[in-house]
């Protein structure tokens, strides 16, 4: 089990490393902050252990960069209510104040080897198919139809849809359900990898290609040869990578950062945006020639406030999984508790409804969560998660004089994801350096 330490403070650093390193099973990785961590961190590591207050990026920043792409325990020495309810709600499946014993420590990475191995966990459909969706409506069916019907071709599939939808359980769904399923699905969030590292993490890079290039690597789309690649949030791409994705729809062959050898490769592509994808195509930030490659077969995936007859399963599959994974006492909602959950609009969608119901399960003291456990009067607009991003943003900025491609460095943001937050806050950039 590859397990990767971030943490500024050398002493403790050093300390976690030598007593991991004492058992077989570990094999242990340390950056000494969360931007040195972005910068290298891949897909060979199983679990990251992070510090909260560090400097340049904290953990709870850090930890939304990683976004759910590995299982996370958070160490801190300066524990609050707050940071808790936040860590979980980001999907941190512990969280450890200092000092804690080691064994305390191994004992929480061995909960999280015991819960991976169990998600995600597949359900019986009404129709007997398996799969992993944990709710059901007529809009969730129609949906799931027309995958099924895409998973039988190996033609390219665009999943729409709000932030939060499930649409990465989509693409899983038409990977497991075509005849590519024993093969590799690799999934990759486009916004979530820094623009200058995009091209080496999904093409690969050869030996000297650049400093830290000690050695030939694969990219993402070598390792899912014979498998599906699912390209989320496609519409942050820049155009210059665009075309050289094009290339590779086109040729069926890749070219590692600084090589010249064609690499074929056999990789069914889906991809996925919250964006108007038409809308950016007409300001000219995406390519249409690619969007048609990439636009075969649609799938519209209706957000959570349309699928209201899918809440109240959803929440009761998540809470026994949760009371599963934290070894609670048993919880149940009460009537009042599951009628503000119906009558919430979940503009974070399923995601969000997750992350409500663990909280809920967490804090809660009584056996019966109550509407008040729920917490959703002061999340009725999402204002929360946009205020706190804004002001995020709107700092870093600040700090670095409007350099835009500084405060990308600092906030591990592609150039072209800042630019489309400063357009969607309607962020005052002041003297703009590019």
């Amino acid at each position: 089990m590859q397990i990767a330490i971030v943490e500024d403070d050398i002493n403790m650093r050093k300390s976690l490393e030598f007593a991991l390193k004492e058992y077989d099973e570990f094999k242990v990785v340390c950056y000494k902050n969360a931007l040195d961590a972005l910068k290298k961190i891949d897909n060979s590591v199983d679990l990251v252990i992070t510090d909260i207050n560090m400097p340049g990026m904290d953990g709870i920043e850090f930890v939304k960069k990683l976004d759910n792409r590995f299982d996370i325990i958070v160490i801190t020495g300066n524990a609050t209510l707050n940071r808790a309810i936040e860590s979980v709600r980001l999907g941190v499946k512990d969280f450890l104040t200092k000092p804690f014993e080691i064994d305390t420590l191994v004992d929480a990475i061995k909960r999280n080897v015991k819960i991976r191995a169990k998600i995600p966990k597949k359900i019986e459909s009404k129709k007997g198919e398996n799969r992993i969706f944990l709710g059901t409506s007529s809009s969730l069916e129609a949906s799931l139809s027309l995958a099924k019907k895409a998973a039988k071709t190996d033609a390219s599939v665009l999943l729409l849809g709000q932030s939060g939808v499930g649409k990465e359980l989509f693409a899983n769904y038409v990977h497991k359900n075509s005849t590519r399923a024993k093969n590799n699905f690799i999934a990759i969030n486009m916004a979530a990898i820094p623009e200058n590292l995009l091209e080496s993490e999904l093409f690969g890079y050869v030996k000297g290609a650049f400093t830290d290039a000690i050695a030939d690597k694969k990219g993402y789309f070598e390792l899912a040869d014979k498998g599906t690649i699912f390209l989320d949030e496609i519409a942050e791409m820049s155009v210059a990578l665009q075309s050289k994705l094009l290339r590779v729809l086109q040729e069926r062959v890749v070219y590692r950062v600084g090589g010249i050898k064609p690499i074929p490769v056999d990789v069914r592509i889906i991809s996925a945006t919250n964006a108007d994808i038409k809308e950016v195509i007409e300001q000219g930030k995406f390519r249409e020639d690619l969007y048609f490659r990439l636009n075969t077969i649609p799938i519209k995936i209706a957000p959570l406030k349309q699928r209201r007859d899918e809440i109240l399963e959803i929440a009761r599959k998540t809470l026994q999984d949760v009371i599963e994974k934290y070894d609670l006492s048993s919880r149940v909602f009460s009537k009042e508790a599951e009628l503000a959950l119906l009558g919430y609009d979940w503009p974070g969608n399923i995601r969000e409804l997750i992350s409500v119901v663990e909280r809920a399960a967490i804090l809660s003291d009584e056996e019966k969560i109550s509407e008040k456990d729920l917490f959703l009067d002061s999340r009725s607009s999402n204002k929360s998660i946009n205020s706190m991003e804004k002001e995020l943003i709107q700092e870093v900025l600040q700090s670095v004089e409007f350099d835009i491609n500084e405060a990308g460095k600092v906030l591990g943001m592609s150039k072209k994801a800042i630019i489309n937050k400063i357009e969607k806050y309607k962020i005052e950039v002041k003297n703009e350096k590019v």
